[in-house]
């Protein structure tokens, strides 16, 4: 069965949880993208398509959002109410994040603190949100689909998605820097040590094996 079914009395809670997931990782891609020295892969490409579209990279992430969506079902990735709300959640909380948070430049010891902080709490948002079991984010669930289907590490899924994503990104012109080479070497542990901090197993049977602990 590939859609989650909704627990209707604990929704209101899990709702306002996913959220917080959401609020934090808008804020977490905004800190990048205003921190001038390179972002996450996604926004890469997201801010990069959005500037020759001549639309918000709020409503990019959007549509890439449904775009990514369709590789998961096609993996059988399981999927829930959460994954449609991460879609239409995420981005307008980056434009929101954006129309307050003022460009950063020239300033490099503020710039790395906003990337090394961005990805702490894009690690964070993951485990929040996908540690409802709403059904994860079209992004996190193609992860979470690669690690199931061919037995690899979070870390390694998640690695072979930001390179290939970035190459795409940085080929149309997205701000690629030093910033994004770091988020991509340090996000998957980001995001492992998020599971860890809220107990957050993906495909729980998998964590009970013995020999095999959850990566």
């Amino acid at each position: 069965m590939l859609l989650k079914p909704v627990r209707w009395k604990t929704f209101p809670r899990e709702f306002l949880r996913i959220q917080i997931g959401f609020f934090l990782f808008g804020l977490a891609i905004t800190l990048m993208i205003r921190g001038n020295i390179g972002t996450s892969a996604w926004a890469v490409l997201e801010v990069a398509l959005a500037s020759k579209l001549h639309i918000s990279i709020g409503t990019m992430t959007v549509l890439m959002g449904f775009i990514v969506l369709s590789g998961a079902l096609l993996m059988r990735e399981q999927l829930g109410w959460g994954t449609l709300a991460n879609i239409l959640s995420i981005g307008p909380w980056e434009d929101f994040w954006l129309s307050i948070i003022p460009s950063v430049k020239d300033n490099l010891l503020l710039q790395s603190g906003m990337l090394l902080l961005a990805i702490f709490l894009m690690g964070l948002a993951s485990a929040i949100y996908i540690g409802v079991d709403a059904g994860a984010g079209p992004r996190d669930s193609m992860m979470l689909a690669i690690k199931r289907t061919t037995g690899i590490s979070i870390r390694v899924a998640r690695a072979i998605i930001e390179v290939t994503v970035v190459t795409l990104g940085w080929l149309l012109g997205g701000p690629a820097g030093l910033g994004t080479v770091v988020y991509a070497l340090l996000v998957g542990p980001s995001v492992q040590f998020g599971f860890k901090i809220f107990n957050v197993h993906p495909h729980g049977p998998e964590a009970l094996i013995p020999q095999a602990p959850e990566d």
